[in-house]
């Protein structure tokens, strides 16, 4: 339901993945760097903003598709087309990578040359009639064998970009990496976009469900979904690191050790809705009242800040005991 280059095909599903992690460094990038990590292709340049958090943004690139679409179903639906992935940096520090493709309601019965398709960047046809339930559903339940696979795209993808000569493949702290499925069902131009679900679930996977009305582009969903996925990650990795660091049982250096990573490298990081389309900057706003994520960040910062507050206290006093 939404206009594309090319034969002016409308899409009625948009769909894409995106990977999130620690970049493999044990300093943060600055602009540049960040410029030269990211720079995929040598026609398009990496898009970088200072404000209100240092962004970098590489260009899409292109990746050929022949194969079953994911179905939840066990429907066997031959695609065709092209998925666009990019890689984005957070204050040189989180790195992500994402994959996506918008499919139309129906396609031809026959495979056009791979000109055609390459002008429609982003775009999968399906062989026939698209089962939007079941692929929506497939998608989020993740790629079978022999199904596209956007995982597997974007992790080659953060792969590609942590072999780069710039990094040390160090890391200041541990934190485990997560996964974040989503689709956009297309809605008329006009309406407004919503957030239908957000679920997380076991080994570090969330899903997203989104409705996108036609005159937004799924490049906008795309970026939500990133942001989304770095606050997410942010939330899991916090609080991931407090349960590890005994804190309220650990005292002196050894619990502003534990707590160290957490100040220096990500308590400034929470900006949402920094670099979402402003046509889908409300939609954080049901983030917000359920499950409350910027109340639960909040919370942890709190947290950390009083326990530092109060070990800064105790200092004097044991330094006062030891003469």
């Amino acid at each position: 339901m939404t206009a594309v280059r090319g034969r002016g095909a409308r899409t009625v599903l948009a769909c894409g993945e995106v990977r999130t992690c620690l970049l493999p460094s044990l300093q943060a990038l600055d602009a540049r760097a960040a410029a030269q990590l990211l720079r995929l292709r040598a026609d398009v340049p990496v898009r970088i903003s200072e404000r209100p958090v240092l962004h970098a943004l590489s260009p899409e690139v292109l990746t050929g598709v022949d194969c079953r679409l994911p179905t939840a179903d066990g429907s066997r639906v031959r695609g065709v087309g092209t998925v666009t992935a990019r890689a984005a940096l957070t204050e040189g520090r989180l790195l992500q990578a994402t994959a996506c493709f918008s499919l139309p309601a129906a396609g031809p019965d026959t495979r056009r040359p791979w000109g055609q398709y390459l002008v429609r960047p982003g775009l999968v046809e399906p062989f026939g009639k698209l089962p939007r339930q079941a692929t929506a559903a497939g998608v989020l339940r993740g790629a079978g064998r022999g199904e596209l696979d956007l995982g597997m795209i974007s992790e080659g993808l953060l792969a590609q970009v942590r072999r780069h000569p710039l990094l040390d493949r160090r890391v200041p702290f541990k934190s485990g990496p997560t996964r974040l499925r989503w689709v956009a069902w297309r809605t008329p131009a006009g309406e407004r976009a919503a957030l239908v679900n957000f679920t997380v679930a076991e080994g570090g996977l969330r899903t997203v469900e989104l409705r996108l009305p036609e005159d937004v582009p799924a490049s906008a969903a795309a970026g939500l979904c990133e942001d989304l996925a770095l606050h997410d990650w942010l939330l899991t990795t916090v609080q991931h690191l407090l349960d590890n660091s005994r804190l309220g049982a650990a005292d002196g250096p050894s619990a502003v050790g534990a707590l160290y990573p957490v100040v220096v490298h990500l308590l400034h990081l929470w900006m949402p809705r920094a670099h979402v389309d402003p046509a889908l900057g409300h939609l954080w706003d049901a983030l917000e009242d359920r499950p409350g994520f910027s109340r639960q960040w909040e919370n942890l910062s709190r947290r950390i800040r009083d326990r530092l507050a109060l070990q800064a206290v105790a200092v004097p006093h044991q330094a006062l005991g030891t003469r």
